[in-house]
């Protein structure tokens, strides 16, 4: 049986950012993960939102964690090389009565610790943003908040994380654990691992590995969030990021710049029992786009390109449930990260890492290496410098994805990294192939070509992501 120090259940953003502190220390360390690919479950379907943090309540995890986390995210842009922009958000107030629930936003993030917050008019507002509602009597404004590619993220951490020794295991699925020993035995469908500490960063299933571990329950609900996304056409309608303060209909919409240069609007929130269920409904698109009219009365939803959900581990308790239950020392637990869990990640991750170096003595690497260099993006190149690129490696200049601009380099790169890309998805969440207008409609064929060619299989191999999603067939009878 292999034996390992640390096994992490799940490669999401946050179990991602624990694998990458964690490399921080001698010690030997296995991510799980059922899916292809990191970033694969909650983590891909998002607002892509750093929030200031003035939403927790004081003292919860998710204030702790949200006002550190918002400025590692920043830090880690630049250190790790991930899509961020520092845009600042904007909590709408439509009614004069309703000003004083604005004071106590404004004072909760006072609290907490958030710097720079302020209150507007509604002229002040519309000064900022001309394309808000004229019903606009005040906000919130946070200029610490920002935004980010949640796709680069988890990918950065990943790669950096391996850089730094960390394994990754794709299409494996824990399916049990137990304690043994000084340690645990994690079962899988693939075999069977010891290990000195666990963490369960396994999203939407945290609850079910808890519940195995410990005596002290916890509930895990998914709740689906559906988004439209629009054309890089139509990104700069707004610059910050929109929302609406909350009122008896409940918390509205966002409407935000992406950090490639898009317009979301989303999420609503429907709790289910499916734990896989991501489908968008009409009803639901329907509801966001009609909702989201409040704050920005002139959306252009005919520059829509694509919609999409994704599903919050929302904790029944209302908070992240983080380190060991009381009843089981060497558990550690990353469960119910929901919102602000992507602006959280980072904070967590080095949390957890710290608390199980000192439990288990790991020491410093000498040798760690802090930094990763992010994708090139020959588009975005210095006409001399991409033309000495192209004239090096020539795969640069030959375009695949005509939306996004990206060549046939870039996606080589995307699955030569480790962990690389595997299937459509993977290379998508890398480099953006297939996730501009015409989503994948045109570079899809050529892309399947690359990844037949570099990984040595047949087109009959290529997924979209998971096993089962194969994009073609071949029958016998046809042949």
């Amino acid at each position: 049986m292999d034996q390992y120090d640390v096994i992490v259940i799940g490669a999401g953003v946050t179990g991602c950012a624990a694998a990458r502190y964690l490399s921080r220390y001698d010690a030997r360390i296995l991510v799980l993960e059922k899916e292809e690919d990191v970033c694969a479950g909650t983590s891909k379907a998002n607002s892509g939102i750093v929030h200031a943090g003035f939403d927790a309540p004081p003292g919860k995890w998710k204030a702790k964690m949200n006002v550190k986390g918002c400025t590692m995210v920043r830090e880690l842009s630049e250190t790790l090389e991930f899509p961020y922009r520092n845009n600042g958000s904007l909590v709408l107030c439509f009614d004069e009565a309703a000003k004083p629930d604005l004071q106590k936003l404004y004072d909760r993030g006072i609290e907490n610790g958030v710097p720079d917050l302020q209150l507007l008019t509604g002229d002040e507002v519309r000064e900022r943003e001309p394309a808000v509602s004229p019903e606009v009597v005040a906000a919130l404004w946070a200029p610490t908040a920002g935004i980010v590619c949640p796709f680069s993220m988890t990918v950065a951490f990943a790669e950096n994380a391996a850089a730094n020794g960390a394994v990754f295991q794709f299409l494996e699925s824990a399916q049990d654990i137990r304690r043994e020993g000084d340690g645990f035995t994690v079962v899988t469908d693939k075999g069977a691992y010891h290990t000195r500490a666990v963490v369960n960063a396994a999203g939407v299933y945290a609850d079910e590995f808890h519940n195995k571990m410990s005596a002290h329950k916890i509930a895990i609900t998914p709740r689906r969030g559906e988004y439209v996304l629009m054309d890089k056409e139509v990104g700069g309608l707004v610059s910050a990021t929109i929302f609406q303060l909350p009122d008896k209909l409940g918390k509205g919409v966002l409407v935000t710049p992406t950090a490639h240069g898009n317009l979301l609007v989303g999420p609503n929130a429907q709790d289910l029992n499916d734990k896989e269920d991501t489908e968008t409904t009409q009803t639901g698109m329907d509801d966001i786009k009609q909702r989201a009219l409040k704050s920005v009365p002139n959306v252009p939803y005919n520059k829509m390109i694509t919609s999409f959900a994704g599903l919050r581990a929302h904790d029944d308790q209302g908070d992240f449930v983080l380190g060991e239950p009381a009843d089981c020392p060497g558990f550690f637990d990353a469960a119910g990260i929901e919102s602000p869990g992507l602006t959280s990640a980072p904070a967590i991750g080095e949390y957890l890492a710290e608390q199980i170096a000192g439990k288990l003595g790991f020491a410093e690497k000498a040798d760690f290496i802090a930094t990763r260099k992010g994708f090139t993006e020959v588009a975005k190149l210095p006409a001399a410098e991409r033309a000495k690129l192209i004239a090096e490696r020539p795969e640069y200049g030959r375009i695949v994805c005509r939306c996004e601009n990206i060549s046939e380099g870039e996606i080589i790169d995307a699955i030569r990294r480790t962990p690389g890309a595997r299937s459509l998805d993977g290379v998508k969440r890398r480099v953006r192939q297939g996730m501009g207008r015409c989503q994948a409609g045109f570079c899809t064929p050529k892309t399947m070509e690359i990844l037949s060619r570099e990984l040595g299989i047949p087109m009959t191999e290529i997924t979209k992501n998971r096993p089962g999603s194969e994009m073609v067939r071949c029958d016998d009878e046809t042949v």
